[in-house]
């Protein structure tokens, strides 16, 4: 048993002794370390650690949770019997119960590998060489003004334990770099073009020249940005743009937007709601998967679950207390990694098939509103001309309700993004409404 399993059960035991009903008690170690470079020079190292407790507790139909970073036996012990005596004082609620042990059976065992075993050995004068060469290839134009650039590293490792029968631990691990270029035009606009990239093994990483390189270009790219087209159009969104609108889409499938009256999802599980092109799903159980995990935060046993189903939505995100709020069944109360089924055409077909239109490589700002499901997102892009990619544009706006713009999905390429736990790929939409010049 590891020393973090032995803690959590320690806190548990303790928070029995005190007369709690029930505990849970997770346990975390963390460590993180980014390097900054900024014009040929380094600008700032960060290196933290932490430890801390987090621990529910129920008693007499009362529920209440409490963290802390202090780990020291006498203090930690001291700690808890506060909170089980401070629970008491709190009204009960008839929702608030520790989860049920069945929720626990069939956990997976499929390795995950979510900790490279080479990414303690990365050393300083390593990350150094790799924010030089990132710094280098920044500034390889005569129009950039100023570069940008970072590496980043992190490692994790908890346990989990309850006085109902759950007993779980986990580790993990990240790294990655970055680079942003500002180049200048004219007297005084200074386009600026940046890009990333991270994953849980160091030899998953592309060089970090071509990163800085793909920040260089976009920065260049944006040199003559005006305002496209007021009017209906095709729109193309790139991958990485099509990871945050898919987010936004899937941010109010949890059941507690649901009970709240907060999500455009509610009432609508096992009707059509998007275009057939769009299926979805949360799985988390991708090896080396950014968010891939053997069970969640409340011991629910990890599965893949459909969300969306050629349309269809067949699941919703639902935890425990909320589950019986709302009479359903809990599937899990987070998301994993949320996988978008592809298409069968590169970016550069997609382009062509379109042929004329709005590619959008970044959202500038906006919002969307979980409840109704209208949006208005500032964007950055270009035309597309002849099948092609033409002009940058930018100070525009793109309107209207996601319901609708899913509905209109006409095309997904082959290309999902692989630096974030949403793998989407480049998307295409039909008559969608542009503000512009």
């Amino acid at each position: 048993m590891s020393d973090l399993l032995k803690s959590a059960h320690a806190a548990v035991e303790i928070a029995k002794k005190a007369g709690a009903d029930d505990a849970w008690a997770a346990i975390s170690r963390n460590r993180s370390v980014s390097h900054s470079y900024r014009d040929g020079a380094l600008e700032k190292v960060e290196e933290s650690t932490s430890r801390g407790l987090g621990i529910s507790i129920y008693v007499d139909g009362r529920y209440s949770s409490h963290s802390t970073t202090d780990l020291r036996d006498d203090r930690l012990a001291s700690f808890i019997e506060e909170a089980v005596a401070l629970t008491r004082a709190l009204q009960p609620d008839p929702f608030r119960k520790i989860p049920e042990p069945e929720l626990f059976a069939g956990r997976p065992d499929v390795d995950l590998d979510r900790l490279d075993p080479a990414l303690a050995e990365v050393s300083t004068d390593t990350r150094l060489e790799w924010c030089k060469a990132l710094d280098a290839r920044a500034h390889a134009d005569e129009r950039v003004i100023s570069a940008t650039c970072g590496v980043f590293s992190g490692e994790s490792a908890g346990a989990s334990v309850s006085s109902n029968g759950f007993s779980g631990d986990w580790e993990g691990g990240y790294i990655g770099y970055s680079a942003t270029s500002t180049v200048r035009e004219d007297a005084d606009k200074r386009p600026e073009g940046s890009h990333f990239v991270y994953g849980r093994y160091v030899n998953g990483l592309p060089d970090p020249e071509s990163v800085a390189a793909e920040a260089l270009k976009q920065a260049l790219d944006r040199i003559g940005s005006a305002k496209g087209p007021t009017g209906k159009a095709t729109m193309v969104v790139d991958n990485r743009a099509a990871v945050s609108l898919i987010a936004r889409l899937m941010g109010p499938a949890g059941a507690a937007s649901i009970q709240q009256g907060r999500s455009f999802w509610a009432g609508k599980r096992g009707q059509k709601v998007f275009g057939d092109k769009l299926t979805v799903t949360d799985d988390p159980l991708i090896p080396r998967g950014l968010a891939s995990r053997h069970f969640d935060g409340e011991g629910i046993s990890a599965k893949a679950m459909p969300m969306i189903e050629r349309g269809v939505i067949r699941n919703y995100y639902v935890d425990t207390y909320y589950g019986r709020k709302l009479e359903m069944t809990p599937t899990t109360g987070s998301p994993s990694n949320r996988v978008v089924a592809l298409g069968d055409k590169s970016l550069e077909q997609l382009l062509k098939a379109v042929g004329k239109g709005i590619y959008v490589t970044s959202w500038l700002g906006g919002n969307s509103d979980a409840t109704t499901g209208d949006f208005s997102f500032g964007l950055r892009g270009h035309l597309i001309e002849n099948g092609k990619i033409g002009a940058p544009v930018s100070e525009m706006n793109v309107t209207g309700n996601l319901t609708e713009l899913f509905g209109r999905l006409a095309m997904l390429g082959n290309d999902p993004y692989p630096y974030s736990s949403i793998r989407a790929p480049s998307l295409v939409f039909d008559k969608v409404n542009f503000s512009g010049a």
